[in-house]
């Protein structure tokens, strides 16, 4: 999962996928329509590649707040009967043995809810870039809600899910988002100080009345952002990994793994 899919809000201008050692490249569409590149490879290697170099333009509002504002419904959450029906599954906790540590959490770092949907979603997601501290972690998995709550820190794709959970438990539908992040460092001029540069990126997606799916990224305290560059969205983190498989290899193990990312803004 490397490649964003075309919207209203982004185009692929151009892209390319290199791959070593060689194999045949699928495309095919995941359950949530994401694009999956599917490898079969022909010979062994001791060493896997996979460079994906995109051209992208992305289409950001200008003062996504008052915009978006204007068409988001009340607080608590009214969604239609079809609604309910089609984004229930989205409804329900990832991880619900934490449901009682988080409600905890959301009383103590939110003990009045505006009676604005987007109010109550900018407020969690002020909650959690203000209540911990952002650490990069190499190991695999994503930390449970309790245990980023426990530690006081965690990554991107922690706080993304600590974020999803806690807005399915005040009544949204929420989804997981891997991606990439154009780090502000870099030179961009809109003033929105970033963090989770140079690797993927992850943040939260929450369906609000009237305004549709949003996307709310905790780690930087943004949403709705032209620099969050969506690649994938799913109901849970363990469905959104950019890169899955095997290899087999008599008395071999995975040594090392890196993964950068570079985000520029082309002239």
């Amino acid at each position: 999962m490397i490649r964003p899919r075309d919207g209203h809000d982004m185009r692929v201008l151009d892209s390319s996928l290199t791959v070593s050692p060689r194999a045949d490249v699928h495309w095919a569409f995941d359950t949530f329509g994401n694009s999956v590149a599917l490898l079969s490879f022909h010979d062994a290697g001791d060493e896997l590649v996979i460079e994906s170099e995109l051209l992208l333009r992305r289409y950001g509002l200008d003062e996504p707040m008052a915009r978006i504002e204007r068409f988001a419904g009340g607080y608590p959450v009214d969604y239609d009967p079809d609604e309910q029906i089609d984004l229930g599954p989205c409804l329900l906790a990832d991880q619900p043995q934490d449901k009682e540590v988080l409600a905890a959490w959301i009383a103590e770092a939110l003990p009045e809810l505006p009676g604005s949907s987007l109010q109550v979603l900018h407020a969690l997601g002020t909650a959690v870039h203000q209540s911990f501290r952002y650490a990069r972690r190499e190991e695999e998995g994503v930390q449970s809600p309790a245990e980023t709550i426990r530690l006081g820190s965690g990554t991107c794709r922690d706080f993304a899910l600590l974020f999803m959970d806690a807005a399915r438990q005040l009544g949204f539908s929420a989804r997981f988002v891997t991606g990439y992040l154009h780090d502000e460092a870099s030179g961009n001029d809109t003033g929105e100080d970033m963090t989770g540069g140079g690797a993927t990126h992850a943040w939260a997606d929450v369906f609000v009345p009237g305004a549709g799916w949003v996307e709310f990224d905790p780690t930087n305290r943004i949403f709705a952002s032209r620099n969050l560059i969506r690649v994938a969205t799913s109901r849970t983190p363990s469905q959104a990994l950019p890169v899955s498989g095997t290899f087999v290899a008599e008395g071999g193990k995975l040594l090392h793994l890196k993964v950068s990312v570079s985000v520029t803004q082309a002239e």
